[in-house]
């Protein structure tokens, strides 16, 4: 049976997510192509042997979707992929990469320059149904995307109709803005790259503790770390039961448990880990991390919500909103995903939702107009 590429190039026009395929395996290149064409929701656009072929295949037939090997010949995967992400047809990108230490430092680059996310390359024999439901599901949210950009481009709009918030949108309640003692930011598939976007823009004197709950596998967290300190200039690390606090340092939820903040009797504030089972079944989930601020903040907190698949990250933002904090959303056009942050959204508990880079001029902007005066303007 032929498959749908073989007839050339395939528009997108059906609504079909289109993808291709790079890996210099042809093992795993039929095994993605057979698993790709038995969902009639995906066609292929094309597969590839090098980055090299990639590039100038989807220069000509553009795809929604690549996914990429890293370890290749000639400049491979990760060198590849800024050209990649600035094809025509501007793809997302799903890393297939394996869980090896050199394997977690590479996807984790690829991923802070734009890929939107990751998937195990398994061993031979390890292609099972569970793993193509695992592709296929997420290829499917990634080409959402683009098929939703389809969708609203054949829609007729009268010239002189005026552009409106989509109407399932609802702001949050003006509030009363506090200076918060935390910043907690939550994130998943394409987080990582907004995440960048949004700390490059505190400065220097930014003072107060931020709290990251990434979806990650526990292996890729201390590499996660690594990078994230080398990146903001400031120190990163992982939480740990009993970590305290301190200005302006990064702390990291572990791949292994939530983490979760609590105030010491002397006044400061501390991490916890816990295993706790939540809704959402992510582990670390970012809903008790946010339920958590409600309480040791007493709403004085102020929650960022990234992108990502799913709805984790709603129900602790309302616990927070509901005692006081503000949440952050990351806007549909910047994310990979729009799931996480549209939840919330869509959920009227965010007081902004924009771009990476303007929400984090507009934490800036909040802890800077609400910063105490300094000790010599007070005399």
């Amino acid at each position: 049976m032929k498959s749908r590429a073989d007839h050339g190039a395939v528009p997108n026009a059906d609504g079909a997510i289109r993808v291709m395929i790079v890996d210099d395996s042809l093992t795993v290149r039929t095994i993605f192509k057979r698993m790709v064409d038995s969902d009639p929701a995906l066609v292929i656009a094309g597969t590839a042997s090098s980055a090299e072929r990639a590039i100038a295949q989807l220069a000509e037939t553009p795809a929604d979707v690549v996914l990429l090997d890293l370890e290749m010949p000639g400049i491979g995967g990760l060198g590849a992929l800024p050209a990649i992400l600035a094809t025509p047809g501007r793809p997302q990108v799903l890393v297939v990469s394996s869980l090896t230490v050199d394997g977690a430092e590479h996807t984790l680059s690829a991923l802070q320059m734009g890929a939107a996310d990751t998937l195990l390359k398994p061993r031979p024999g390890g292609f099972t149904e569970e793993y193509r439901a695992a592709l296929l599901g997420k290829i499917r949210a990634l080409g959402s995307r683009a098929v939703a950009a389809l969708v609203a481009s054949e829609t007729p709009v009268a010239p002189e109709a005026p552009v409106a918030a989509p109407s399932f949108v609802r702001p949050a309640p003006v509030r009363r803005i506090r200076r918060p003692e935390v910043i907690a930011i939550g994130a998943s598939t394409g987080g990582i790259h907004a995440l960048g976007l949004m700390l490059r823009q505190l400065a220097p004197d930014f003072d107060v503790p931020l709290v990251i709950t990434q979806h990650l596998p526990a292996n890729f967290m201390p590499v996660f770390a690594r990078q994230i300190e080398a990146a903001c200039g400031r120190p990163a690390e992982i939480a740990a039961e009993g970590l305290m606090l301190t200005p302006g340092r990064i702390v990291i939820a572990p791949g292994h448990g939530h983490v979760v903040i609590r105030r010491k009797s002397s006044g400061g504030l501390m991490t916890r880990i816990s295993t706790e089972p939540q809704p959402s079944g992510c582990l670390p989930s970012v809903d008790p991390m946010l339920a958590s601020l409600a309480v040791a903040c007493e709403g004085r907190a102020l929650g960022v919500i990234l992108s990502g698949m799913g709805r984790d990250g709603v129900l602790g933002a309302k616990v927070l909103v509901d005692a006081g904090g503000t949440i952050y959303a990351q806007d549909a056009d910047s994310s990979a995903v729009w799931g996480m942050p549209g939840a919330v959204s869509r959920a009227g508990l965010a007081s902004l939702i924009a771009a990476p880079e303007r929400i984090g001029e507009a934490v800036m902007a909040q802890v800077s107009a609400l910063a105490p005066a300094p000790a010599a303007a007070l005399k």
